[in-house]
C-alpha cells in the first residue's frame, strides 16, 4: 500500500496540527474535518484507508458519525478522545470504531495504532484474493469449512462455545470486540454474562496459547473486552492480565 490516506476529525487546531504534522513527517497522505457533516463528506469523496476520529466535535457525536459511516464503509476508525470512561469507550466500540486511544496522548503510540489497522487493511485486501474458508494467524489455523483448528500443525479439540469465539475473534482480527457484543453474537445476549464469557476465554487460551498468561493471540481490555491480535502486532500493546 503506497502512501496510505488518513482522514483526521478534530475541531481542536493545536491537537490536529500534531496529528497532521506526525503524520506528514512519517509520509501518509491526509485530509482534515473540523465538523461531523465535513467528515461524513470527506469520507465519501476521499475514500480514506483510515479515519482518526475526536467524538467531541460541534455538531454531531462522534459515536454517531460511527454509526453512519460503518453503514457503508468498514475501513478502520481509531478513536482519539478526552472521554476516558469505559462506558464511552465501549459505547464507540459497539458502534464500530476499531481502537480507542485517549488524550493526552503520545505521537508513537498514535503511530503504532496506525501501523497496526494498516496491517489489518493489508491483510483484509489481501484476503479476498485468497480461499476465504481458511484462516492463518502465526502458527495457528482455523479451517471454516471443516470446522477444525490447529496449532503448530496439530488440531487442537474446542468446545462449540470455544470455536464460536475463536472464529468471532478471528473474523475480526485487531478490531477491539465489547463483552456486549460478543454476548450478543454467541449466545443472542440471553443465554450467558460477563463471568460466564471470562471463564470461557480463559478456557479457550489455555488451548491455543503456549503462556495463557502472557497471551500471544488475545488481548483483554480490561472492563471494555477482548482482541484477536495479528501475530507481529502483540508488542506494541502489553496485554493486561485478564
Amino acid at each position: 500500500m503506497n502512501k496510505p490516506l488518513i482522514l483526521v476529525v478534530e475541531d481542536d487546531k493545536a491537537i490536529r496540527k500534531l496529528i497532521t504534522t506526525t503524520l506528514e513527517t512519517q509520509g501518509y497522505q491526509y485530509h482534515t474535518a473540523g465538523t461531523g457533516e465535513g467528515s461524513i463528506l470527506e469520507a465519501v469523496s476521499k475514500q480514506p484507508d483510515i479515519m482518526i476520529l475526536d467524538l467531541g466535535l460541534p455538531d454531531m457525536d462522534g459515536v454517531d458519525i460511527i454509526k453512519k459511516v460503518r453503514a457503508w464503509s468498514n475501513m478502520p476508525i481509531i478513536v482519539v478522545s478526552a472521554r476516558s470512561e469505559d462506558r464511552d469507550k465501549i459505547d464507540a466500540l459497539d458502534a464500530g470504531a476499531d481502537d480507542y486511544l485517549t488524550k493526552p496522548f503520545s505521537v508513537e503510540e498514535l503511530l503504532a495504532r496506525l501501523r497496526v489497522s494498516l496491517r489489518r487493511v493489508r491483510y483484509d485486501r489481501e484476503k479476498l484474493q485468497k480461499d476465504a474458508s481458511v484462516f492463518t494467524n502465526g502458527n495457528l489455523k482455523i479451517d471454516y469449512a471443516a470446522g477444525c483448528t490447529w496449532l503448530d500443525g496439530e488440531e487442537i479439540h474446542l468446545t462449540p462455545i470455544e470455536y464460536k469465539l475463536l472464529c468471532l475473534l478471528a473474523k475480526n482480527v485487531g478490531k477491539v470486540l465489547t463483552h456486549n457484543f460478543i454476548l450478543h453474537e454467541i449466545w443472542g445476549g440471553f443465554a450467558s454474562d460477563i463471568p460466564a464469557l471470562r471463564v470461557f476465554m480463559a478456557t479457550l487460551r489455555k488451548k491455543i496459547e503456549k503462556t495463557p498468561s502472557q497471551p500471544k493471540y488475545i488481548q483483554t481490555h480490561i472492563g471494555v473486552g477482548y482482541r484477536m491480535l495479528r501475530v507481529g502486532d502483540e508488542g506494541n500493546f502489553p496485554d493486561p492480565k485478564p
